[in-house]
Order: structure tokens, then sequence, then C-alpha cells
């Protein structure tokens, strides 16, 4: 199997494995667009995997409803003039945390720090000013977004 055709059925492996927690419409193959539309976000690993293929890909991101926790890490892998945002896009950005193997949960002040620093500018510069990343899910939207990111045509 030719490598594009490879990387083609991994993206949709990833993409099957996600779609659960993440609800993407993907266009027509012509458009080279993948829209997301809900996701409360989820193992950050995946999400990861997905938005590097996004981004070898060369499609555009449209961000058009809630985008959590893991899926903001969009704005990281994928580069800014490749994503815009509608009315409907929302991001959510809270600290890293993690589970034990009795289920406890744990924060990681290492991996927050680690995020933050990896998403753009401006992004860093908004969440730092409302307190940087806790517990509390920090909310982007409206003209605050859009100052940030393109309006979707």
């Amino acid at each position: 199997m030719a490598p594009p055709e490879r990387a083609s059925m991994a993206r949709k492996r990833l993409l099957a494995t996600l779609l659960p927690a993440m609800l993407l419409a993907l266009a027509h193959p012509a458009s080279a667009e993948v829209r997301i539309l809900a996701s409360p976000g989820g193992p950050v690993g995946p999400y990861l995997e997905l938005f590097a293929a996004m981004r070898a890909s060369g499609e555009r991101v449209v961000i058009d409803g809630p985008c959590y926790s893991a899926c903001t890490l969009v704005l990281s892998v994928v580069p800014g003039d490749r994503i815009c945002v509608t009315r409907r896009a929302l991001l959510g950005f809270h600290a890293a945390w993690s589970r034990d193997r009795r289920g406890r949960t744990r924060r990681e002040p290492e991996a927050s720090r680690i995020v933050l620093s990896a998403y753009p500018a401006p992004v860093r510069r908004w969440i730092e000013r409302r307190g940087g990343l806790s517990s509390r899910i920090l909310v982007l939207r409206g003209r605050e977004l859009a100052a940030m990111y393109p309006r979707c045509r």
C-alpha cells in the first residue's frame, strides 16, 4: 500500500476512534476542510495524532461549535492561517490532569505548563490574563476569539 493510502486509512481509523467523543463533519474531499461541530475533549494523544494528520494534509479547520479541553490543542498543531471560526465557535481551556489506576484524578502542573507554552501567543496571553490554566474552564468566544482567528467565509 502506498504511503498516502496508508496515511488516509490511519486517519480514518483515528477518526472512527474519536467520533463518539468528537463530532467532526468532514466536508467534500475537494473542499479540504474539517469542521469541528462539538468536542468535549478527552485523552490528549488521539487528538494530537488527528491534528498532526490535519496539519500534514493541508486541510483547513473550521471551528463551528464547542471545542473543549484536548480539542483546543488544534490551535497548537494546525497553523493559525488554516484555522477559522464561526459565530458558534467556543474554546474551553483548563489545566492538565490524569487519572491513576484507582480512578482518582490528579493535577499535572508540568503538562499544564507545556500545553500553555504551546498555544499561540495571543491565546496564551488571554489565558494568563484570566489567571492561567486551572481546574475551572476558561471560555474563549465571540469578539475575543474573532480577534485572534478570522471568521470563516
